[in-house]
Parts: C-alpha cells; sequence; structure tokens
C-alpha cells in the first residue's frame, strides 16, 4: 500500500522524509520519490525499486530545503517506473496520493479537451493538474484543492505541496487515513502514526471527509461539509505507532473502512496498462494444463476458497475441492500430477495450512498461494505466491484480508476462463471494468452502518442467530456466521437456503433473527421462498438484497439493508460489508474485546 509523509520543518527534510519513508516499507511498494522547497523552487527526485535506490540519487543529486512530501508508490494506474512515480507535479504544485480516484477517467478526458497533456499514466496526474488549473484560473492554493476535492469520486488522501510556498502542506483524506504530527515549530503529515513516531508523539487523526491546512505552527481543519472542526490532539508512544487504530475506536473498524481502497488497489496491481487482462506474478499459471484444484485453508480463508469454487466450476469450467487444512493434511488424499495445489492464509505463516502445503509438495503439479505477508513461509515455499495487498491487519477478526482474497480468487477464476476458452476477450474486459467499479459499491454499503448497527443493537440480545444464501451467497453465510461467533460470542451458524427444511428449520421460533443475504439473481425467489417459512414461524429477519429484491420482498423484515446492484461475481465481495458490520456493532452492544476476542489469535502458528 501507498504510504505517505510530508514535512514543515526546522532541518532539512530529505533525510527526514526517507527515513519517514522506511517506516512505511510494511506496506508494500515498488517506487519511491520526494519533492521539497528551497527557498520557494520546487524540486523533486524518483526512483524505481527499493528505497535505497531513492537513497542513492539523493547522494548524487541532493534535495535541499526544509519542506517537503513523499512517497512509496504501489503501482495501481500505470507500471511501476520512474514517470509514474510520485510525488506528481503540475507547474508550480505536487501532490502525493494513496487511494483511487474513481472518476479519473473522465476528468481526464475533459483535461484533454482543453488541450492538457498528460506525463504519466496514472490517476493522481488529473489531481495535480486539476489543482494547478484552478491555480491559473486565479484561485489561491486553498481554494484551488478545495475545487479540485469536490470532484473527486473514490477514495484518497492527499498531501499537496506549493512551490514558493515554504510554510503550506494541504492535506486531505476520504477513505484512505492521514495523520497530522505536532512539533515544536514544525508540523508533519503521514499515513500513520508508524511513519512519524520518531519525529513526535503527538498526532492528529483526520477523520473521514476533512481537509487540513498545516503550517509550521498551525492546524486548520474543515469537515466534509466545509465546517471548521477541533480535532484532539493524542499522545501516541512510539512503542505503540505500529499498532495504532488511526481514529476508530477498534481496529476491526479501521480494516472495515479500508476495504474500498485496499481492494481497489488490489484489482489494479492485477490488471494490464490497458485495464483488459489479469497479470499475475512472474510465469503465473498455464491453466490450460490444469485438470483440476485443491483450495486449501482454514477459518475466514476456508470461506473464501468455498466462494471460489464457485467461480473457478462456472466461469472456467474447472474442478476444484475446498478443504479445512488441518482435514486435508491428516486425511491425505490422492493428490494427481494434474493438479494445481491452492493455499490461503492471511499471514502466510498458519500451520495446518503450511502442513497440507508440504504434503502436496512433488505431488500437485504446481503450488499456489493466495498470501498477505510476501515473505511468509507459504510464499516461499509455493511456486507461485499472489499478493492479496491487504496491508496490515491487526483485527482477529479478519474482514479486508476475507474480501482481498476474494478479489484475487476472483481474478484468477476470470483469468483461467479466459486461458481456457471459457471467456471471451470482450467479456473478460467487461468483468474487469465492473470490477474496478467495486469500490464505489463498497462506499456505498459502508454508507448503511448507521442501519447496520441499530439492527445489531436487537441481535446482539439473541442466544442463537441463523444465517442463510444460496449459491455463493452461501459460503458467505457461513462467514457471516463466522464473524457473530467470533467477536460477540453469540452461537449462530450459516446454512444453504435451500437446507432449511433438512433439519435447521427445527430452531426457528418467536423472535430468532435470521440474516439472509439475498442479491437480485437467479436463486432469488427460491430464497425468498425459504425466508418466508422462517417469518411464518415468528423469526425477525434481516434482508440484504439490492433495490430490486426490497422492492419484491422487503415488507415483512425486521430490518431491510439495501445494497447497490452488482453484477452476481461481485456480490459475495459486497455481501460482506453488511455482515461484517453486523458482526462488530453487535459485539460492541455486547461490550466485548472486539480486536482480541477471547482464545482467538490473529495468526495460528501452532496446532
Amino acid at each position: 500500500m501507498c504510504g505517505i509523509v510530508g514535512v514543515l520543518g526546522n532541518h532539512e527534510a530529505a533525510p527526514l522524509l526517507v527515513e519517514a519513508l522506511k517506516r512505511l516499507e510494511y506496506r508494500g511498494y515498488d517506487s519511491a520519490g520526494i519533492a521539497t522547497l528551497n527557498h520557494g523552487t520546487l524540486d523533486r527526485r524518483r526512483a524505481v525499486g527499493k528505497l535505497v535506490n531513492l537513497s542513492d540519487l539523493l547522494v548524487h543529486e541532493p534535495l535541499a530545503g526544509k519542506a517537503g512530501i513523499g512517497h512509496t508508490r504501489w503501482a495501481t494506474h500505470g507500471a511501476p517506473n520512474t514517470t509514474n512515480a510520485h510525488p506528481h507535479r503540475a507547474g508550480g504544485v505536487a501532490v502525493v496520493h494513496n487511494g483511487i480516484i474513481e472518476n479519473y477517467r473522465d476528468l481526464r478526458a475533459e483535461l484533454s479537451a482543453k488541450g492538457v497533456e498528460f506525463a504519466t499514466e496514472t490517476d493522481t496526474e488529473t489531481v495535480v493538474l486539476l489543482v494547478e488549473q484552478a491555480m491559473q484560473a486565479g484561485m489561491n492554493a486553498v481554494q484551488a484543492v478545495d475545487a479540485t476535492l469536490a470532484r473527486l469520486e473514490g477514495a484518497f488522501a492527499l498531501v499537496f505541496l506549493f512551490e514558493g510556498q515554504d510554510d503550506l502542506l494541504i492535506a486531505a483524506r476520504k477513505g484512505s487515513p492521514l495523520a497530522i504530527g505536532h512539533g515544536d515549530g514544525e508540523m508533519f503529515v503521514g499515513s500513520d502514526a508508524i511513519a512519524l513516531s520518531p519525529l513526535t508523539d503527538r498526532i492528529t487523526y483526520l477523520e473521514e471527509g476533512d481537509r487540513a491546512v498545516v503550517t509550521r505552527t498551525t492546524l486548520d481543519i474543515v469537515d466534509a461539509n466545509g465546517t471548521r472542526a477541533n480535532r484532539e490532539v493524542r499522545q501516541v508512544h512510539v512503542d505503540s505507532a505500529r499498532v495504532d487504530k488511526g481514529g476508530y475506536k477498534h481496529f476491526m473498524m479501521k480494516e472495515i473502512m479500508q476495504q474500498p481502497t485496499v481492494i481497489g488497489e488490489c484489482v489494479n496491481a492485477y490488471l494490464s496498462e490497458d485495464g483488459r487482462d489479469v497479470v499475475l506474478p512472474g510465469a503465473g499459471v498455464d491453466f490450460t494444463r490444469v485438470e483440476r484444484m485443491t483450495m486449501v485453508a482454514c477459518g475466514t480463508a476456508f470461506y473464501a476458497c468455498l466462494t471460489a469454487k464457485y467461480w473457478f466450476e462456472q466461469l472456467a469450467r474447472l474442478p476444484v475441492e475446498v478443504d479445512i487444512a488441518s482435514e486435508f493434511r491428516y486425511r491425505e488424499p490422492p493428490v494427481s500430477p494434474g493438479t494445481a495445489a491452492l493455499f490461503v492464509s492471511q499471514s502466510g505463516e498458519t500451520a495446518d495450512t503450511l502442513a497440507a502445503l508440504r504434503y502436496s509438495t512433488g505431488k500437485a503439479d504446481r503450488i499456489l498461494s493466495v498470501v498477505n505477508v510476501a515473505e511468509s513461509s507459504i510464499a516461499r515455499e509455493s511456486d507461485l505466491a499472489l499478493p492479496i495487498h491487504a496491508g496490515v491487519e491487526i483485527g482477529v477478526a479478519s474482514t479486508k484480508a476475507f474480501t482481498c482474497q476474494l478479489t484475487v480468487l476472483l481474478l484468477m477464476a476470470l483469468k483461467a476462463a479466459h486461458a481456457r476458452g471459457h471467456l471471451s476477450d470482450d467479456a473478460l474486459a467487461d468483468h474487469l471494468s465492473a470490477l474496478r467499479g467495486l469500490p464505489g459499491h463498497l462506499n456505498h454499503a459502508l454508507d448503511l452502518a448507521r442501519d447496520v448497527d441499530a439492527a445489531a443493537r436487537k441481535i446482539s440480545e439473541a442466544r442463537d442467530v441463523l444465517f442463510l444464501g444460496r449459491g455463493a451467497m452461501y459460503p458467505l453465510a457461513l462467514e457471516g456466521a463466522l464473524k457473530l461467533k467470533e467477536i460477540s460470542y453469540i452461537h449462530a451458524e450459516g446454512y444453504a437456503s435451500g437446507e432449511l427444511k433438512h433439519g435447521p428449520i427445527a430452531l426457528i421460533e418467536r423472535d430468532v433473527p435470521v440474516i439472509v443475504m439475498a442479491p437480485h439473481d437467479g436463486l432469488f425467489d427460491k430464497t425468498v421462498s425459504n425466508m418466508q417459512e422462517v417469518i411464518a414461524r415468528g423469526a425477525q429477519v434481516v434482508l440484504m438484497t439490492d433495490a430490486a429484491g426490497a422492492k419484491r420482498a422487503g415488507e415483512d423484515c425486521m430490518t431491510l439493508l439495501t445494497l447497490p446492484e452488482v453484477p452476481a461475481l461481485l456480490a459475495p465481495i459486497l455481501y460482506a460489508i453488511p455482515a461484517q458490520l453486523l458482526a462488530y456493532y453487535a459485539a460492541v452492544a455486547k461490550g466485548t474485546d472486539v480486536d482480541q476476542p477471547r482464545n482467538l489469535a490473529k495468526s495460528v502458528t501452532v496446532e
């Protein structure tokens, strides 16, 4: 994930910027750069690869000045090269950016029609060009930034530096975190407290929609409504900086809210430059040689694999078996030579999953993994490791790692379908276009938080909760139940809706909450029929559906959560958001330890 720093200091900024960027290396990056102001003159240095390359460049081409911005970039829009590296510059304005500008193509077309030329392939360049154009039209820096922010759609953290203004940084956030550090006659900006901890232990977190004007002695923040906002200055100890909640009450909520950004970055990390193909790392996978796939994982990652089974079999016509790692390793199944074995783990160190991988090594034709930690054991021992780009996840109950796992698995399924001749070039491009638009839909799902909170307060009083879904929503029902169990300690079970009359309906009595996940797709009517059966027996139903589904079946429900309409392939990723929020708010209502639920650990590295 991209890392951002900014300095308005009393000492040379370049070494401070590089040191701060080093503390953000955990986010992952493929290029880095800084820009400084020296007596009002703006200049920048950028390099591809590790930070040592930028440091070497600065030895030979130093940058002077006590004000500056820096960035570590994970390539999303545009290849990882020096031209696309941040900071980006237009005229006398430089910017660093974390996130994705979803409407950048429209903005780019508008600027092109005015004769504006582009130097990069990035979405970020449109931002700095809009600000520069506004200033050319007579606006001051603050006015130009405000006018630009009003036109941006998507998730972003932005920091601007302006030529001739050595005592000014402008920062803004929507979806991506930003922190302001307070020094003695100095001010700093960073993606999180980790970057700023060597410089200050006094931090102000910008809240969603905030825009901040920063000088060495002042901090002026306005909120999303343009109203001046007073944000708390917090004392952050250096030792705790790596586990800072970023202004949220819990890590879990922080990580839920990060999903539009990380999923957008994950998608773009796997797309070709023209956005019409999926590009896997290294030599990739020859799916034409794969006769079947075996997917192995634990917990939430197992449910991601169950979801992916639907995608691989329906799209690519590729048979898939899914196993819990602890069962797979001990039943010692036969692994045929034409099998691709895929192992999914957030940490990459899950003991049972690692043991299953080692059992399969030498038997399967190809060992693949989907991981969040690129240097983990599972990644190192795989023929091909596919990173999910979720960033550090601290909450024990997986949220953004789950949806990023789903995203990577869907991209693999689309790649396999295309390679095996079951998806045309145009059909693949259409699916990828829809996937690029998913972060915007996720933002809309997050807007349901207040309604979910109200439903969760009622559910928090229940002893038992059922989750129902059909097709690819069945694994999500299992995951929703797991989330609720993990952090609220409420007994919850997920079932395929069609199995209701085969036993689970005996559990239904008056006021039992039943969570129904039912996008208006080809299985909708059958799911609603099952829903009516539990309503008739007094159940309190929370229906998660889209506008068409809400119109047809929302009348008798306790709570109706209306999500954006998306293609069926994307529904499991989208519907994960309200399921996560439901578990979170139920746990908060019960007063449990949301981030560190009893008896659970983030990474299970022992059997």
